[in-house]
């Protein structure tokens, strides 16, 4: 589906907003089906504080590596921004969830879903814009702003109502359609994916590049790995919260970094190759993790 969908992009068959309209699809439909069908099935455990608390942990310390980087390296202050945005968010939710579903199976996605929403979601609505305005061109987010971003966010309205009214086993009728329409996610999501991706290689980044996939891909993935044991994480949460931190750059970072200013083709490239690489990297850590 990737391939296919590089290669409608690159023959130019469909309309060039087309991946954005497959992206609002996922968002208003697909994403929310899979969220209600799935999240029901959570019970409040101990462990799912020690999940939520990884992708703020990883936050830490991709803002600690980032800034050392720029030190080290003297790295260019758009560069630096983009990397912030690149390497703290994760694709967590468009590729994280059709990715832990093949590679840990349908009972895992609950906990890919409280990774995303009250990991990734909150920190790009809140880390992210504070990044785009301290090194971008953007106004500086309000706390009512960064509230209603989120209210107003479909799979948090899902998952608000899938751990309150949604039963945890719904009519037929209505568990077989949220199933058709959660099952389209991963087609859609990977065609969309292979029409955004950019294969740019900027000579002069090839520094942060290297290591913006190194960190996000391999680093970020062995501290969440290390953080497992104190925070009290096991089985498929733990493999969840690995795998999730593990994930390639988001697609929406990077086009909120290009669309700043911020490095775009750095942010492209992170993003392209990262997806590509991942391919390899995601089923090397789930060997890692048994």
């Amino acid at each position: 589906m990737l391939a296919i969908g590089r290669l409608i992009a690159w023959r130019c068959w469909v309309p060039p907003n087309t991946p954005e309209a497959l992206n609002q699809i996922v968002l208003y439909v697909c994403l929310p089906a899979a969220i209600l069908l799935y999240a029901p099935g959570l019970h409040f455990q101990r462990e799912l504080l020690g999940l939520v608390a990884v992708p703020w942990l990883m936050l830490g310390a991709s803002v600690l590596l980032i800034l050392g980087l720029q030190r080290w390296a003297q790295v260019r202050r758009d560069t630096t921004g983009a990397l912030l945005l690149t390497v703290s968010l994760g694709n967590t939710s468009f590729l994280g969830y059709p990715m832990i579903v093949a590679l840990l199976g349908e009972a895992a996605l609950p906990y890919a879903v409280i990774y995303d929403q009250f990991g990734s979601f909150l920190i790009l609505s809140s880390f992210g814009l504070v990044v785009l305005a301290m090194y971008g061109d953007t106004a500086r987010p309000t706390p009512f702003g960064m509230l209603k971003r989120i209210a107003g966010f479909p799979p948090m309205l899902a998952l608000v109502a899938a751990l309150t009214i949604m039963p945890e086993h719904p009519p037929e009728a209505i568990s077989e359609g949220l199933k058709r329409l959660s099952g389209a996610l991963l087609p859609l999501v990977t065609l969309a994916i292979g029409m955004q991706i950019r294969f740019k290689l900027p000579r002069h980044d090839l520094l942060p590049l290297g290591a913006g996939l190194a960190f996000k891909l391999l680093l970020l993935p062995l501290l969440a790995l290390a953080l497992c044991g104190p925070l009290g994480l096991s089985g498929d949460i733990r493999k969840v919260a690995v795998l999730q931190a593990a994930m390639p750059s988001m697609i929406t970072a990077g086009a909120l970094a290009a669309a700043a200013g911020l490095a775009p083709e750095l942010a492209a490239a992170l993003v392209g190759y990262g997806i590509v690489l991942s391919l390899a990297t995601l089923p090397l850590w789930l060997w890692v993790l048994g």
